[in-house]
Formats: C-alpha cells, structure tokens, sequence
C-alpha cells in the first residue's frame, strides 16, 4: 500500500502514476517490463502509466503521485491507501487481434473491448490497431454492437417526457453553428431539448466552444437537470455529464490518425444522443466537394447506417442531407461565430441570411414531432418563434440558468485581409482549407481566433478586396495562418 499524493499536473486523458524510485512497496525494476500498472482504491480498479520520479521531493517513497486525470478517476482522497501492482495485458485484446486479421466480432467481444476502452487498459498503439482494423472492415451489425456497448459504458440519463428531441450534425463545414439557434427555437415552443455537445477537435469550433462564448458549459448532472427544468433546454460540454466515455478514448486517438469512418462517426454520435436520453432525433449530414460527405454514394449510405442503427436502439429519426459547398454563416471561430449566433436570434439587419434559414429548417424538422402540430407547419412555427423574439428570450434564460461564461469574447488584437488578386467572382469556397487557416490561427483554444469571411461563393469581387479577415491573439499563431492564406486562401476567384 501507498498513499495517495495528488500531483497538479494535467496529463490530458491519460491516466499516469508517478511512483519514486526508492518506492517502499513496488520496485521500479519490477514493473520495468510491464505497459501499465493497476491502481486500486476503494474497490475501485484503473489502468495508468508509470513514471518514477529521481527525486523524493516530487513523490516521497511511500507515496503514490496522482496526476489529475487519474486522480479524479479514481475518486480517492489525498492520504488514502492504494494499492499499485503490475497489469495483465487486457483479455479483450486477443479479439482486437481476430479483427486485425478480418474477422467479424459478436456483441459479447465488443463489449470486452469497450469495457476495457474506459478503463484506459489500452495503450494508444491498441487502441490505434483497433481503430483501422475497424475501418478496414465493419458490419452494419458490429456497428450496432458497438454503439450499443458504448452507450453501457457511462452514465445513461432519462428524463420523465416521452418526447425528447436533439439535433446533431456530423460537421466538416466551418461556421455551421445552427444548434445555438435551433435549441432556442424548439424550447420556447415547449419541446424539450437537452443538448450535450463536444468540444471542437478538428474544427475551429464546435458547438460547446461558441456556447462557452455565453455561457458556461461544463455542468455536472444535477446542474443540467436544474437547468432544463427550468429552461426546456441546455447547451453544455456532454464530457462532464460521463456519457459514452469510451467514445472520448476512441476520439483521442482517431483523430490524429485521420480516421473517421461513416461506421465509428455513427457510433459516436448516436451512443451519445442515446445515453442523453433522446428519443427523436435530426441528423445534418452536409454534403459538399470539400465536406466530410462529398458524393450522393456515400451520403446515402451514411443515411442507411443511421437509420438501421437508430431504429434498433428505437430512436425516431430524420436524415436531412443538406448543402455543405461553402461555409454557413460569416465567422469561423468562437467569438465570431456566436456573434453570428446572436444576430440570427436578435433578429439583426445584417444577420447570415444562410445560418438563419438553415436553423430554421432544422427547428422545423424537429418541430414536426410535436404531436400537437398540425404537419407541415413546423418551419412556419420556427420562423414565428424566432422573428417575435421568443427564441431569443429562451437564450437568454438558457444562459442565465448555466452561468456566465469562464472566458471574454473579444476579438483578438491581430489581423490581416486576405485579398482577391483578380477581378472577377467567386467561383468556390473550400471549406477545409477555411477550417485550417482559422486552426492555425488559434480557434478554438484561442477564442477571439478566426476568420470574419467576406464574400460567398457567387459573389462579384474586385483585385484587393478583402475575401475574409485573420483575427489573431498570439503572435506565433497568427504568422502560421498568414503564411497559410497567402499560399493558399481557400477561395477559388475567376476572371469576369
């Protein structure tokens, strides 16, 4: 036994012990050999890495270093006993082998693997084989399995309405931050609507980002539940509410290796919705040359896998497959794109025409759930709610029900105009490039970073006219996404 010593040290995901090496009840050269250890406290089993400390004053060596992830994890007090031993390798990785080599797994093996997933008994290098052998070959039934696994690995909320909606897209176009509006929408008509989003991975920002703009985000349980009590409606980080955990291990990986397979982004999205407690549910599936969909093909069979998936977990579903050619809305970061968020809502002059339509297109589809609406009337009634102001009103009680927000919304100190070199129109926009330049320019951990885009696919412009402008906050960031933009700016401009 150990006592635990708590280490200010934030090791991302990562369970990590350190141990000193003078410690008292494991010698370091016995756990030499070993990938992990096993940490137990209070009935409570974690995997961890292992570091040994030269030096005593970090950990003394009768103490057990905890760095903050694990710490938390395991739920121990500073000072408590806990007991560290060498860890077996994983049982479940014998089936992740079998995949490798082709074969097709039953429910009882991807549920071994998940178990194992959330417990962090994984290296990344595991969960990395498993990732690509699942994405050289997955079954529409593996696919439920694993959805279904994921969805028992965290918490499971329920909530006492037969009728609880939800609204996700699958992402890749920048600016596309229509759930700020639609929630709004949806609960001033009275539906409820009880989202929990991810943080921005890949994007400049995803939907949690942008809301943390106004609001804060990261509420336990309880806090959510008080909430939509007494709103219809939240809009909060899902990682802190424990839902799908194995989904976040499968992320942290998959996305440095650039996997992203309809089969996993299926499993995902809907063993989140599930355990949210959803029962209907609207997919945005933007299509789009430079989207994460980019032909009919594939766009239709993402559809399918949604639809056979989320009807076995008897979820009532609508795949709306929308146009991802150009980005939505003018800014691509937090700051800018909740000022967007905040015209559509407030109704303002010179709010993107685009984001407003397309929000109330998903409001609509979600409205026409309602049992009580008369069918086809659902865009009529989002429209309604949004131009008399009640969408806006429900924001606000939204944000005043979570709290304010940790962060400031300026816009960052740096900028720089991307111009047009030729007379002429735009012809294309690709969204890729638009989500790297605004990336390298800081969003999203940057919040007043991004990009404020001035001309749409379409649209006349002139040589020297701006095409968009680079906000920035750190001078290193910043000099990235100008040398970006200029080799390259994302707009395609064509002669008159």
């Amino acid at each position: 036994m150990l006592k635990v010593k708590p280490l200010p040290v934030d090791t991302l995901r990562e369970n990590v012990l350190v141990l000193s090496r003078r410690c008292s009840a494991l010698r370091p050269e016995r756990i030499s050999g070993s990938r992990k250890v096993e940490v137990r406290a209070g009935g409570r089993v974690l995997f961890a890495n292992i570091v040994i400390a030269e030096s005593d004053e970090l950990v003394g060596p009768d103490e057990a270093g905890l760095t903050m992830p694990l710490f938390r994890r395991l739920g121990a007090a500073a000072g408590a006993d806990v007991d560290i031993a060498p860890a077996r390798p994983p049982e479940s990785l014998d089936w992740v082998r079998r995949k490798v080599n082709g074969a097709t797994l039953d429910e009882k093996a991807l549920a071994a693997i998940v178990d194992d997933l959330v417990t962090h008994a994984y290296s990344d290098m595991e969960v990395a084989a498993f990732l690509i052998s699942c994405a050289s070959f997955m079954t529409a039934d593996e696919t439920l399995a694993m959805t279904q696994a994921m969805i028992a690995s965290g918490s499971r909320l329920r909530w006492d309405r037969p009728l609880v909606v939800d609204k996700h897209c699958i992402g890749g176009i920048p600016g596309n931050r229509t759930s700020l509006v639609v929630a709004p929408i949806v609960a001033a008509h009275g539906l409820l609507f009880p989202k929990t989003s991810s943080r921005a991975i890949t994007s400049p920002a995803g939907t949690a980002d942008t809301m943390e703009v106004m609001a804060r985000v990261e509420l336990n349980e309880d806090e959510m539940r008080a909430v939509v009590d007494r709103c219809g409606a939240c809009i909060v980080w899902g990682g802190k509410v424990d839902l799908s955990p194995a989904d976040d291990v499968l992320i942290s990986v998959e996305r440095p290796l650039g996997v992203d397979t309809a089969e996993q982004m299926v499993a995902s999205i809907l063993s989140k919705k599930a355990a949210a407690g959803s029962t209907h549910l609207v997919i945005d599936l933007p299509l789009g040359p430079s989207a994460k969909v980019r032909n009919t093909n594939e766009a239709l069979r993402l559809r399918k896998l949604f639809e056979f998936v989320g009807s076995r977990l008897g979820l009532t579903m609508e795949i709306v497959i929308s146009d991802g050619g150009q980005p939505i809305g003018r800014g691509v970061g937090p700051a800018l794109e909740a000022r967007d968020v905040r015209a559509v809502l407030e109704n303002a002059p010179d709010a993107p025409v685009d984001l407003r339509e397309k929000s109330i297109m998903l409001a609509g589809r979600l409205l026409e759930f309602d049992p009580a609406l008369r069918g086809g009337q659902g865009a009529a009634r989002a429209r309604e709610l949004l131009e008399s102001g009640a969408a806006a009103r429900k924001m606000d009680q939204i944000i005043e029900a979570q709290g304010p927000p940790p962060c400031k919304s300026e816009l960052g100190s740096l900028t720089y105009d991307v111009v047009a070199r030729l007379d002429g129109w735009v012809q294309d926009v690709d969204c890729e490039r638009i989500r790297s330049v605004a990336r390298l320019a800081g969003a999203p951990t940057d919040v007043g970073a991004g990009l404020d885009l001035f001309k749409r696919k379409g649209e006349p412009v002139r040589a020297g006219e701006p095409l968009y402008r680079i906000y920035g906050v750190d001078p290193h960031d910043f000099g990235f996404a100008r040398e970006a933009a200029d080799e390259d700016p994302g707009y395609k401009v064509v002669g008159a």
